[in-house]
């Protein structure tokens, strides 16, 4: 049993180095590497579209990888890459897109429409009566009837 856990311990420490990014792509100062990192969690691969590129493995998140590890390696701040790649992919590229009235728009407009849709149908059904659609002989004959109901 005890050579099954070892087996098994050294299966996974192997597929663990073999899902590692190559360590020869990596950048040699670990801080930029670290900082590139964070900014990979923060764009979004343009395959998956559900995933940093970071999680991918899609050749183009692998080039993205490869664009930011350079761009941290020029010594470009964090916001100038994200601006560099907005500018190259769109603001989709972000997972975190930047406020704006544009984003607000986005996001709001349907909630408004919603709101709007609801104050409308409430304003409708509050001021919709039951003698509107009833002829005067259908509106004399309701009001016998309920005459007679309550006698």
């Amino acid at each position: 049993m005890k050579r099954l856990s070892v087996a098994a311990a050294a299966l996974a420490g192997f597929l663990c180095i073999a899902a590692a990014s190559d360590p020869a792509e990596r950048l040699k100062d670990p801080a930029e590497e670290a900082r590139a990192r964070a900014i990979f969690k923060d764009v979004r691969c343009l395959v998956c579209q559900n995933e940093s590129i970071d999680d991918s493995e899609a050749e183009l998140a692998h080039d993205l990888r490869q664009l930011v590890r350079q761009q941290v390696a020029a010594g470009k701040s964090d916001a100038e890459i994200k601006r560099f790649l907005t500018d190259r992919y769109g603001e989709f590229v972000l997972l975190t897109p930047k406020f704006s009235l544009t984003n607000l728009a986005l996001w709001g407009g349907p909630f408004l429409v919603v709101v709007f849709g609801a104050g409308l149908l409430a304003g409708r059904l509050r001021n919709r009566t039951a003698d509107e659609d009833l002829s005067p002989e259908e509106a004399e004959r309701v009001r016998r009837l309920s005459q007679n109901d309550a006698a």
